[in-house]
């Protein structure tokens, strides 16, 4: 029987034997962003359409062309999220957070959607991990934001990143750098894709981020913006390198990064890899302290980024990463009939309310069957029940590892047992370590 449907093109499912790699990613960021004082905030998956219309801007591909975009039951259009920070400020203002002791910060691990052609680590439901800070105008905000960014990848033993920064400046630099970005692309009008001429009067320097390799060519040899910026932004950008120099994260100065979205100011960073045999932007971020007045709040100072999460996955496999091991079953309980079967699953249940890992057999195996099972499954420890182990309340817990049998009881004093056995596995594994360590530094 053929299966009614599959998944979505551009979407992907998330297989047991993978989701550990995917927590142990997620759950890695968020202590990092925790060590640096974020706090983790949750958005619905779908806005009112306005809210992107207005914070990520009418000329953006995302807007134009990616967003999952639909009217509800109430007439009312809704969209799918296309980015994170966009929501975040809502919360923000929504809540009244911006009333609170500055500054804020805030992080989360989320689902996006748009619709482009999907390809290997860009699909049209996609995740990210992104942090915003809100209150913070310094450029000493922008450092720790990239040293941030940077420690999660660290934290991850991810190699080969290079930090690449800009200015793109304020609204009133960029509208003298729109003046002479308007005077380039004129004379290259003809040969602009379509969607760049229209860019050209509306905002020009979307036309700095077209994928198209005609549009590309004629960008590389455009303005640049930090020959335009104004004193304040010059001298901002200044400060954010000497805090960089300081803390020696080095970082190369790329005047061509504009980023995907208008509501950027100022400093903008990319982290780039070469580990999938082309640049692949890990992370993105910067400054946009006029988001919140744009969607209707205070003048707020406020930055952030952005981290793909397939594309981090996808880089850390590409560069042989060790991930921890997956949890495994700390102890099978195997039965032999009825009354058994009703023991173990007694004992399995006292178990894990005590955070023990146990399972039993709930599919009628014989005894064979389900040792094969417990095998299968990685369980650390079995222990076999039958009318013998009834009777006398005692029974063997055997190591799957070294074949040591244990006589135990068959009451909560199991608990204890398997719980300094675990103890016991984790003193040997760090021993292991320590001496592994100790013989790599001589």
């Amino acid at each position: 029987m053929a299966l009614i449907t599959k998944a979505i093109r551009g979407t992907q499912d998330v297989l047991p034997a993978e989701s550990y790699q995917w927590q142990y990613i997620e759950q890695t960021a968020l202590q990092v962003a925790r060590e640096y004082g974020y706090r983790e905030i949750r958005t619905p998956v779908f806005e009112h359409t306005e809210l992107f219309q207005r914070s990520v801007g009418e000329t953006t591909d995302v807007v134009q062309k990616e967003m999952y975009t639909f009217d509800d039951k109430g007439g009312r259009s809704i969209t799918l999220r296309p980015e994170g920070t966009a929501g975040a400020m809502r919360l923000l203002l929504e809540h009244g957070l911006h009333n609170e002791v500055m500054p804020v910060k805030v992080a989360y691990n989320t689902s996006c959607y748009r619709y482009e052609k999907p390809q290997a680590g860009r699909l049209r439901e996609f995740h990210q991990f992104g942090v915003e800070c809100y209150g913070a105008a310094s450029p000493m905000a922008d450092a720790e934001m990239i040293a941030l960014a940077m420690a999660v990848l660290k934290a991850l033993s991810v190699e080969g990143v290079s930090l690449h920064i800009n200015s793109i400046g304020c609204p009133t630099c960029r509208a003298e750098y729109h003046k002479a970005l308007k005077a380039y692309f004129a004379e290259h009008e003809e040969t602009l894709c379509e969607t760049c001429r229209g860019r050209l009067e509306r905002n020009p320097m979307r036309i700095l981020d077209c994928k198209s390799p005609v549009c590309s060519e004629i960008a590389a040899k455009a303005p640049v913006i930090t020959d335009y910026l104004c004193d304040d932004c010059a001298e901002h950008y200044a400060a954010v390198q000497s805090y960089l120099t300081e803390a020696e994260i080095p970082f190369t100065l790329d005047p061509h990064i504009v980023r995907g979205l208008d509501y950027y100011t100022r400093t903008v960073f990319e982290l780039v890899s070469d580990s999938l045999g082309a640049q692949a932007v890990l992370c993105g971020g910067g400054r946009y302290d006029g988001l919140a007045q744009e969607m209707g709040g205070p003048s707020l100072p406020a930055l952030g980024f952005a981290m793909g999460l397939e594309r981090l996955l996808m880089v850390l496999k590409a560069q042989g990463a060790q991930f921890p091991e997956p949890p495994t079953c700390d102890v099978y309980f195997a039965s032999m009939g009825d009354k058994a079967a009703r023991r173990c699953f007694a004992l399995a249940r006292m178990l894990r309310e005590g955070g023990v890992s146990a399972e039993c057999d709930t599919v009628g195996r014989g005894l064979k069957a389900q040792m094969k099972y417990a095998d299968k499954i990685h369980a650390l420890y079995t222990i076999v029940v039958g009318d013998n182990e009834l009777e006398s309340g005692k029974a063997n817990l055997k190591d799957m590892q070294t074949g040591e049998l244990t006589e135990i009881d068959l009451d909560e004093s199991l608990y204890t047992v398997l719980y300094n056995k675990s103890l016991d596995r984790q003193m040997a594994a760090m021993t292991q370590l320590l001496s592994e360590s100790m013989e790599e530094n001589g």
